[in-house]
């Protein structure tokens, strides 16, 4: 993790939702396995960040029932373009965006050092 991924995660409410952003988070049984954030960047565009599910909760579809809801409130919210970045390691969180549409783009700079993909999907 980098000094970007920290600040996100260790205040939340300030970076993510103060600014307008939503956290999305994957229950079973009443317990959390997975997570998203939808961090704004201006009216029309939101980031997809910070996905993750719970290694004991991989393999049950939870990364695409985060993936579905996270398209339809960055729709509720008037978006018209979801962006990521990520990293080609990630190869099945990668393999997922693209299922959904996620297409390859040139983002410009990324303030994450290990970012060496940027993605996008038209809404």
């Amino acid at each position: 993790m980098e000094e970007a991924d920290y600040k996100a995660l260790d205040y939340p409410q300030e970076n993510i939702i103060d600014k307008g952003g939503v956290i999305l988070i994957a229950l079973l049984d009443g317990v959390p396995i997975g997570t998203c954030a939808l961090k704004f960047m201006t009216d029309t565009c939101y980031e997809l960040a910070k996905m993750a599910v719970s290694p004991l909760a991989q393999g049950r579809g939870i990364g695409k029932t985060l993936m579905e809801a996270a398209i339809q409130q960055a729709r509720d919210l008037g978006a018209n373009r979801l962006f990521i970045e990520s990293n080609t390691a990630l190869a099945t969180a990668i393999a997922l965006y693209k299922k959904y549409g996620f297409v390859e783009i040139d983002g410009g700079k990324s303030p994450y050092e290990r970012c060496d993909i940027q993605l996008e999907l038209l809404l």
